[in-house]
């Protein structure tokens, strides 16, 4: 019925969200598709990493099972057990032909899982008819329990976990291998600036060398000129005086005496 359908889909939920799954991201319901035979909504899809899909039914029915949990006598729920077996197989038929494999924007592992959310009704029907199973797993049709479909939604969730960690891992590498790329461009900066001020020392120490040594150099001569009473407003800079090799005083021309 639509009610024990709402029903089943609830439960499903509540195990999808129990998984760790996120919805929205690592799974979607109620995606409409088109087809040539009209639209098609699968219940659930759960995405897998490297772009694959699981498609998870959850449409049984679960009538008659109640029918046997309520009936009063041993007939009514041999009965109704038949009816419960009879319903989860026509249901496998029936999705088997809707090939949700072949729906374009599905990237399915080629199987389907039907979703029987009462443990006790999943126990019954494989108790009734023990080839149930395996005739729903020919037809690319696996049937799973809350149990069942708890633990493979967690082992899809370690799988999404891992490949999170993977990609974490890449990211590190790349982001390190970024940071080694510029400390190596900023050293290559720094041993170009250490050229840069060897050359400039080079040229001052020549600069100087030209300027404050050797016989007859110009700071030399300026302080000749200072002594002879050139009217000047600074002083020649003390470090630089204490490095120059100042001449003796040189006598003044003839003409300049008297």
């Amino acid at each position: 019925s639509r009610t024990q359908g709402a029903w089943g889909e609830m439960v499903l939920e509540r195990l999808l969200t129990a998984s760790g799954l996120e919805k929205g991201r690592e799974y979607d319901t109620q995606l409409t598709f088109n087809t040539q035979d009209g639209r098609q909504r699968p219940d659930v899809i759960v995405r897998l990493p490297e772009g694959r899909d699981v498609v998870i039914d959850a449409k049984v029915s679960l009538t008659d099972y109640e029918r046997f949990c309520s009936a009063e006598t041993e007939a009514g729920r041999e009965a109704a057990l038949r009816a419960h077996v009879a319903s989860l197989q026509a249901h496998i038929a029936a999705l088997g032909v809707k090939d949700y494999a072949t729906l374009e924007g599905i990237r399915t592992l080629d199987f389907v899982l039907v979703f029987v959310p009462i443990e006790a009704a999943f126990m019954k029907a494989m108790e009734q008819d023990p080839t149930l199973f395996g005739r729903a797993f020919e037809r690319n049709i696996i049937m799973v329990s809350p149990t069942t479909l708890l633990a493979t939604l967690r082992t899809i969730e370690s799988m999404w976990r891992l490949e999170r960690q993977n990609r974490n891992a890449e990211e590190i590498a790349r982001r390190a291998g970024a940071l080694h790329d510029q400390f190596a461009r900023v050293l290559e900066s720094l041993e170009d600036l250490g050229r840069h001020l060897e050359r400039t020392r080079a040229a001052y120490d020549l600069t100087l060398e030209r300027f404050a040594r050797g016989r007859g150099n110009l700071v030399s001569r300026v302080t000749q000129l200072e002594k002879l009473g050139a009217r000047a407003r600074k002083a020649l800079p003390d470090a630089i005086l204490a490095v120059a090799e100042l001449d003796e005083e040189e006598p003044l021309p003839d003409d300049a005496e008297g």
